[in-house]
């Protein structure tokens, strides 16, 4: 009788180890917050962007002359004198730029290669100031924060309801700060956490139940949809912009179609049971010179995908170029374990696995928030179960 409790006690042990894990657990190991001045122009924060492998970064202005997003008021502040040194006013994100380059105009970027008035603009729009751009994006409306003393669960909680990052004081400073989710005091410095991070936490500390979990099947997350927003084969990368930021996406997979209305290779169509031959990100924009940009409005977001990764204008180094160019569509089925799609997540360090079926056709995809929400589901499950 002994022996057969056995495999329940390990089980036991395994989630509360898992759920006495803290933020700060997971800040160990992370650089201090790369940030931008609201001063900064949309060119300088792209490059910010590219140079420190990042998806986004905090605008930090002078304490007091702002309203930060959603009303915070997160303050760096000395750490001596405790003077509020700055402010944080909100997150700027790929997608909030790809938005402001695709504008409110239907015509202001024609996408030919010849149009001066195309380059022009895209220059002007560059030009402009990161913090005028807060706020084109779900994430720029609201500036989240991590107490370090959060749970892993609750933390988990935050980032299965969409939000991709938070910030958090860097470990150690805030120690007299109760349990509670939001962080609500100054501190001398923070740091950035993401969903990447927590799926990267979770793979490697994976115990025996965390395992069982993830040994569970795709179609468990619900990644099996009717609805699956893309482009086509033959749509113009502006006009692919633009896809992205009427419907708010940081990427849509790029499907082969035939016998297409011309306005189809404007908009977004519905994937699903479609070829998938490609994905276009915001991120893929972060690599690219200005120059690039203009010079490729034209053509297709497929090939745009397919040339980013190898030419000479793209900003990555030799060795990043050639990791690049071997780039190839993350794709599960919907029978994969989860497990499979973590590693492919984490290895490949996309945000997405479009999921196919035998004939290489989209069905669904599963993205860093499902594969979250799914396994804290099955934890606090398997812990009512005890």
């Amino acid at each position: 009788m002994q022996q057969q409790q056995q495999p329940k006690k390990q089980r036991s042990e395994s989630i509360v180890s898992i759920k006495e894990k803290k933020v700060r657990d997971l800040m160990v190991n992370k650089k201090r917050l790369v940030e931008v001045p609201y001063t900064a122009s949309l060119a300088h924060t792209m490059n910010t962007l590219m140079a420190n492998k990042v998806t986004a970064v905090p605008v930090a202005a002078p304490p007091g002359q702002w309203i930060g997003a959603g009303g915070s008021m997160i303050v760096e502040c000395d750490k001596q004198s405790k003077t509020a040194r700055k402010h944080y006013i909100g997150m700027v994100t790929m997608l909030d730029i790809v938005a402001h380059i695709a504008g409110d105009d239907d015509d202001h970027l024609s996408g030919g290669d010849d149009d001066n008035g195309v380059t022009n603009d895209l220059d002007q729009k560059m030009n402009v100031s990161v913090s005028s751009i807060i706020g084109h994006s779900f994430e720029g409306l609201s500036l989240w924060t991590l107490n370090p003393n959060t749970s892993l669960l609750d933390c988990m909680e935050l980032f299965s309801k969409g939000i991709h990052r938070a910030i958090a004081p860097v470990n150690g400073e805030m120690e007299n700060v109760s349990s509670g989710v939001e962080l609500v005091e100054a501190a001398s410095s923070y740091q950035m956490l993401t969903q990447m991070d927590v799926l990267k936490f979770l793979k490697d500390n994976a115990g025996d139940e965390l395992q069982n979990i993830l040994a569970r099947s795709v179609h468990d997350l619900g990644a099996d949809t009717e609805m699956i927003y893309a482009i086509t084969h033959s749509t113009r990368l502006v006009d692919a912009i633009k896809c992205l930021k009427s419907a708010m996406l940081n990427a849509v997979p790029i499907v082969r179609a035939s016998d297409l209305h011309e306005d189809d290779r404007k908009q977004l169509i519905n994937g699903r049971c479609r070829k998938l031959i490609g994905t276009f990100s915001a991120t893929d924009l972060r690599g690219c010179y200005l120059a690039t940009v203009k010079s490729w409005l034209g053509i297709s977001a497929l090939a745009f995908s397919e040339e980013v990764a190898t030419s000479p204008l793209f900003t990555a180094s030799d060795t990043e170029r050639s990791e690049s160019s071997r780039r190839e569509l993350v794709t599960c089925y919907a029978e994969s374990p989860i497990h499979d799609v973590i590693d492919k997540l984490v290895t490949k360090h996309v945000h997405r696995v479009w999921v196919v079926d035998q004939e290489g056709l989209l069905v669904g995809v599963v993205s860093l928030t499902d594969v979250i929400r799914v396994i804290r589901h099955s934890l606090l499950s398997v812990s009512d179960d005890q």
